[in-house]
């Protein structure tokens, strides 16, 4: 089975294939989430500084203010990225164990697989956190005037780098999340899904720096009218800023994390449209957008199910009579048409499953078979039954034809050829009537099949015992050679008449024009019951003497 789209399934190129090892993807998740722990704990803290510098321009900051931090942030932010990447690749390297070993995960595995962006979040807010204390503290002690400033950048700058990690530990984690649902995806809790992660990511990306943004202007209200007023403007400058800067990130991503699994199910929507139902959908997501894609891959199950029970169904009944009864609900009766129908019975059949090994006998009515069936398909009418060492196909039904009669004769023609060269080791008889006949569903309820009845068929079977005695093996009456187009009608001569069994009145009859006979002339083996066709060479001879 191929991906939706086998180049970036995860809707990433950085994520790899569905089906890489687990070696592999421990080393692209670690190497991934290495980096973008780095680089959003550096954005944080160049958020820090841009708002340190920018907010309070009318007020210097102190040496002492200047020297704690000079040597506080980096010591702080060496000390939060390595405890940051140690604590928390490490814990989530262990609860993504399973992935590594290559094994199904537990129930609680997979609790803890679904929940690691969250946990990423909360173990980068702690570690934010205790920056906000650290240098609050610092401010209040070195350059009290600066500490609330410093305390809303700290804050803004963690909540901007929680954001970004856990949409971007999503996005990494989406193929050991894909593995981890291959079994099924949990419930949909309420309060949980979709609505919730956009109501957080507003919050975060908008809510609270505008939140902010109020509490400076309450702030500016307390203050000197003009002094404030300045540091008010710069104030909404910079924060307004952020918002637009970093709001448009986190909007982008989350957008990005929405849109992804519905841009799969969509490039997958295009592969069912143009035929190709073998297609999957890896479903990395556990809220209702992960419900839509195992939702396309049940469907797209439904429909592969569907194609192999029509396929199944078409090879038992016949694709067109397959068709129909997909289309519409099937019901018994019929209706009358004018059909041609070609019989073709194997002579000796007794004698070959006497003669031979069982296997080679279906061998043999299979090759026998395959001939007949490719030849009656490639003419457009219906193989309608096997009768053991016989089949009758039927032309003009289930699909209605104006030249049924010049495609049973044309069939009949090809087959006779066929089989005396692909199949010498049998004879057979080929018969074709033309005819009204009742064409339909023919049983029970709760079981019936496709059929046709009528004086043709039985016309047809007549002929074919007849034919095993002409010198082609092929006989078909007058009348079918009358409704055929004239270039087939062509290709046959009349050839005399005969009352057949079960009729008053004579068929006449006709034969294919050939050169050479298809086949050679034979007495059928006496294994068909007295007053069958083999008698009449005997009573040709009877009547010369």
């Amino acid at each position: 089975m191929t991906s939706a789209d086998a180049r970036s399934p995860f809707g990433s190129r950085l994520l790899g294939a569905p089906d890489q090892s687990p070696q592999v993807l421990r080393v692209r998740v670690q190497a991934l989430l290495t980096f973008i722990l780095l680089t959003a704990n550096l954005i944080g803290a160049g958020v820090v500084i841009a708002l340190l510098l920018l907010v309070r321009p009318d007020e210097p900051l102190g040496r002492d203010f200047r020297l704690a931090h000079f040597i506080a942030t980096p010591v702080y932010v060496g000390l939060a990225v390595v405890v940051g990447l140690v604590w928390i690749t490490r814990r989530l390297l262990r609860s993504l164990a399973w992935a590594r070993e290559g094994r199904s995960p537990t129930d609680r595995e997979r609790h803890e697989t679904l929940r690691a962006p969250r946990t990423v979040m909360v173990r980068q807010g702690t570690l934010w956190f205790v920056a906000v204390l650290l240098f609050t503290l610092l401010s209040l002690l070195t350059q009290p005037s600066i500490a609330l400033t410093e305390s809303i950048a700290v804050a803004i700058a963690g909540i901007v780098v929680c954001a970004i990690s856990y949409l971007w530990t999503e996005f990494v984690l989406r193929p050991i999340t894909a593995r981890a649902l291959a079994e099924g995806l949990p419930p949909a809790g309420r309060g949980s899904g979709v609505r919730r992660r956009l109501i957080i990511f507003w919050v975060l990306g908008t809510g609270i720096p505008v939140t902010a943004l109020v509490f400076a202007a309450l702030l500016s209200l307390a203050g000197d009218e003009q002094v404030d007023r300045v540091r008010l403007a710069v104030l909404i400058l910079v924060l307004g800023g952020v918002v637009l800067l970093f709001g448009l990130n986190i909007t982008t991503l989350t957008s990005r994390a929405v849109v992804g699994p519905i841009a799969s199910v969509q490039r997958a929507l295009r592969q069912v449209e143009s035929g190709d139902l073998d297609v999957a959908v890896p479903v990395y997501d556990a809220t209702e957008l992960g419900h839509l894609q195992a939702g396309f891959n049940r469907m797209a199950a439904g429909l592969r199910e569907r194609e192999r029970i029509r396929d199944l169904f078409g090879r038992h009944v016949g694709t067109d009579v397959a068709d129909a009864a997909l289309r519409q609900q099937v019901e018994l009766g019929g209706e009358t048409r004018v059909v041609s129908i070609l019989f073709v019975d194997l002579m000796g059949s007794t004698t070959l499953a006497t003669e031979r090994e069982p296997t080679a006998v279906v061998e043999l009515l299979n090759r026998f078979c395959s001939v007949v069936i490719d030849e009656v398909d490639r003419s457009g009418g219906l193989v309608n039954k096997f009768m053991g060492d016989a089949v009758l196909a039927v032309f003009g039904a289930p699909v209605a034809s104006d030249d049924h009669a010049t495609a049973a004769l044309r069939t009949a023609r090809t087959v006779a050829r066929r089989l005396a060269v692909e199949v010498p080791e049998i004879r057979a008889g080929v018969g074709v009537a033309t005819g009204e006949a009742v064409a339909g569903n023919v049983g029970a309820e709760r079981r019936f099949e496709y059929t046709v009845i009528g004086d043709a068929v039985n016309s047809a079977a007549r002929l074919t015992d007849l034919a095993k005695g002409r010198p082609g093996l092929v006989l078909v009456a007058q009348e079918s050679v009358e409704a055929a187009a004239p270039d087939e009608a062509a290709r046959w001569r009349p050839d005399g008449t005969e009352v057949l069994r079960g009729r008053a009145t004579p068929t006449r009859l006709a034969v294919p024009v050939e050169d050479e006979p298809a086949q050679e002339p034979a007495q059928e083996p006496a294994d068909k019951p007295a007053g069958q066709p083999e008698q009449r060479p005997q009573a040709s001879e009877t009547s010369s003497a």
